[in-house]
């Protein structure tokens, strides 16, 4: 078996007041996942999601806004043969208005009910998903 190349991502666990949780689907893609992206080199994880945030969904944040919810690895959704490593931040702020902007296409606010009616990335199915909810997928699936 071959190794995965790992990418690191820097992503958010972005909820509203109703309780459902922000994913975004990127431009020529299927899979839902948390919003964020790639660090770059010299750039900290919160100054990674911080700038992404800004340029896919016009999110002005502050790196004291987010708490650090732990680092994940799984398999990468868009990129075969890679996997993701995965340094997610969650923030208590209500973010009531977003836009795709750059290469997002679709952004979508996901309830614990229709966890098995979207496609999600494998990070936020397998990882993300059964953390913020932790029996939403033995209650749906």
């Amino acid at each position: 078996m071959s190794e995965l190349n790992t990418i690191r991502i820097a992503a958010a666990v972005i909820m509203d007041e109703k309780g459902r949780l922000l994913l975004v689907r990127k431009r020529g893609t299927l899979f839902f996942m948390q919003p964020g992206g790639k660090i770059e080199p010299g750039e900290d994880a919160q100054s990674a999601l911080v700038r992404e945030l800004r340029e896919e969904l016009n999110i002005e944040i502050t790196p004291e806004e987010l708490t650090p919810l732990g680092e994940f690895t799984d398999i990468a959704a868009n990129e075969p043969g890679h996997q993701l490593h995965a340094c997610m931040f969650r923030t208590a702020n209500w973010i009531q208005d977003v836009q795709p902007a750059a290469e997002i296409e679709e952004i979508l606010w996901l309830s614990p009910s229709d966890t098995t009616s979207h496609q999600l990335a494998p990070l936020t199915a397998n990882k993300i998903v059964p953390r913020v909810w932790p029996s939403a997928l033995q209650t749906t699936g």
